[in-house]
């Protein structure tokens, strides 16, 4: 079959120019916008690409998924923290491709709030990870209460997230709060009075009125409490420290000391005792008793477990080792006079006067300074004075053995009147004591004495007035300090008691006794007076304060001008 020839030469066809392109008849002309992706689009009609073709449903045309994954790029770029907006990559590896959110979304700023349980937050015991048990970057979760270490990727408070779904965690030092695993700070105010009870901090107008206004308050579960005045948890055998920190709660100059000045750069003794009267003394808390478990750790790691929560110690022993220990604490010298609170609260100077007890003394009269003899004479700084019991009797018959016996507190005081002589080794001594006498007293009625054999507990009850104590006769007179012959009043601030309560030992030697301690203490915005065992607290009557074994005894010096009838 032959070929068709071609009409014009194939030259002639390409050098033509091509027809030229049909135009859209309009009566009025109209704007073109230009769309994300660049190009032109008809307001009011559907988009059309330039090869004549409408885009697909999804807006996938070449131009657009283009501009799709400029779009995305930027957005990813976005999402990369910098050093500054993530703060908690401390164990995040450099391959980690996990984003970490640096704010919540909008309209979610209260996500996961409502799964915050108050009622197992409990912020006493030591800041130790449940895990590591490292006190290093703590965090509590405040849905189950626990405590976990960091907020990292791979740190235990993320993997507990994720793992049990709890997402709010509070920073036990900075006292932020997080949401995990996002990241994000939470800024609610819903959550403010949680980062007060993990540190109480009052006011220097607030502190000022706690002994003057009474003021109740009340627990997340609506008991009523008197702050300063609630229970300390017995942990296992810690009843002898709770007796000396709740009496040390109620000395207001070292209270208001330890609750309003900045203590972080001092001693974990020192920040966590402060923490522990700050707690006392919460009006905001969310239980009606504090536990002592951080201070109490602490004490046991610094005296080498001598005092601990597994073995009952004596009161006056803890005592003398505390406050000397957070005299040091406080950068107190050991030599200068007054260079912390607590040796300007409370210590004084005593006069001590001895003489050597020679053969020729009188057998019957060998206390009596002999004129002829050389007498040393010595001042002492102190702490705490202790004062003796008389010997109860050692034979009581049927008719006395129910009566205990009474002595009077001026009796055992005239230990320091200057005359009354004491024996020691050898020596007879006698004291008294010396101008300005502290602002508080600390009183100790030694009760036990030991032998090679056994222990023994005098059972003599003392009795007191418990305001208007003149302290004057057994303080030596110098008039430039104090007007001779004015009384020099004490009021009783807390009272240490003691007693045995007896036990079933099925052992040879029979019946034991075990001690137990209580603390009496002053409202003084109420003029009243409570008792507490650990977590009970209740009133007694100012009239039998006297009645029990009084062991420790803590008493203000009234200010000058400021009189008060005797009780």
């Amino acid at each position: 079959m032959a070929k068709r020839h071609a009409d014009e030469p194939l030259e002639n066809v390409v050098a033509r120019n091509s027809p030229a392109s049909k135009k859209v008849r309009v009566d009025e002309p109209f704007d073109i916008a230009v769309t994300a992706n660049g190009y032109g689009a008809i307001p009011g009609t559907a988009q059309v690409s330039t090869n004549g073709h409408r885009p697909e449903a999804g807006g996938r045309s070449g131009g657009s998924i283009l501009a799709a994954a400029v779009d995305e790029e930027e957005e990813l770029e976005q999402a990369v923290p910098s050093p500054d907006q993530d703060e908690a990559r401390e164990d995040e590896s450099a391959y980690s491709t996990i984003s970490r959110q640096t704010a919540p979304l909008e309209g979610y700023t209260d996500l996961y709030l409502d799964t915050v349980d108050r009622s197992v937050l409990d912020f006493d015991f030591e800041k130790l990870c449940s895990v590591t048990l490292s006190n290093i970057n703590v965090y509590a979760c405040l849905v189950c209460g626990k405590y976990y270490q960091g907020r990292g990727p791979k740190s235990h408070a993320y993997f507990h997230a994720l793992e049990v779904g709890h997402h709010v965690y509070v920073n036990m030092q900075t006292k932020k709060v997080y949401v995990l695993p996002e990241g994000y700070e939470v800024k609610s105010k819903s959550l403010e009075d949680i980062k007060f009870v993990v540190d109480p901090k009052l006011s220097k107008e607030e502190v000022s009125k706690l002994d003057k206004e009474a003021k109740d308050a009340w627990d997340i579960n609506g008991k009523k409490y008197r702050p300063g005045f609630i229970g300390m948890n017995n942990i296992k055998e810690n009843d002898y420290f709770n007796v000396i920190v709740q009496s040390l709660a109620h000395v207001p100059p070292l209270r208001n000391f330890f609750m309003l000045e900045d203590l972080s750069q001092k001693s974990e003794l020192v920040q966590r005792f402060s923490v522990l009267l700050r707690k006392i003394w919460n009006t905001r808390a969310f239980k009606t008793h504090v536990s002592p478990h951080e201070l109490l750790q602490q004490v046991s790691r610094q005296s080498n477990k001598k005092f601990d929560l597994l073995h009952q110690s004596d009161p006056v022993d803890f005592l003398s080792w505390f406050l000397n220990n957070m005299h040091l604490a406080l950068g107190g010298s050991k030599t200068k006079p007054g260079t912390s609170i607590i040796h300007r609260v409370f210590q004084g100077k005593l006069k001590v006067e001895s003489q050597k007890i020679t053969a020729k003394a009188d057998v019957g009269d060998r206390l009596r300074f002999e004129e002829a003899a050389e007498v040393t004479v010595e001042t002492i700084r102190y702490l705490m004075l202790t004062l003796d019991l008389p010997s109860a009797p050692l034979f009581q018959d049927e008719l006395d053995k129910n009566i205990i016996p009474q002595i009077p507190l001026t009796s055992i005081l005239s230990k320091y009147d200057g005359l009354k002589s004491q024996e020691a080794t050898n020596t007879r001594k006698r004291y008294r004591l010396l101008h300005p006498l502290p602002p508080y007293l600390l009183l100790h009625i030694k009760r036990f004495s030991v032998n090679k054999f056994v222990s023994e507990r005098n059972p003599t009850i003392v009795t007191f007035p418990v305001r208007s104590l003149d302290m004057s006769p057994y303080v030596e007179p110098n008039p430039t300090v104090h007007p001779p012959g004015e009384p020099i009043w004490y009021d009783l601030v807390a009272n240490i008691t003691h007693e045995a309560v007896r036990t079933r030992d099925d052992s040879v030697e029979g019946e034991a006794e075990r001690k137990v301690w209580r603390v009496q203490v002053k409202d003084r915005a109420r003029e009243e007076w409570l008792e507490v065992q650990d977590l009970f607290v209740e009133r007694v009557a100012t009239e039998t304060l006297f009645t029990k074994e009084s062991y420790l005894m803590v008493w203000e010096k009234r200010k000058e001008g400021k009189s008060k009838g005797a009780g």
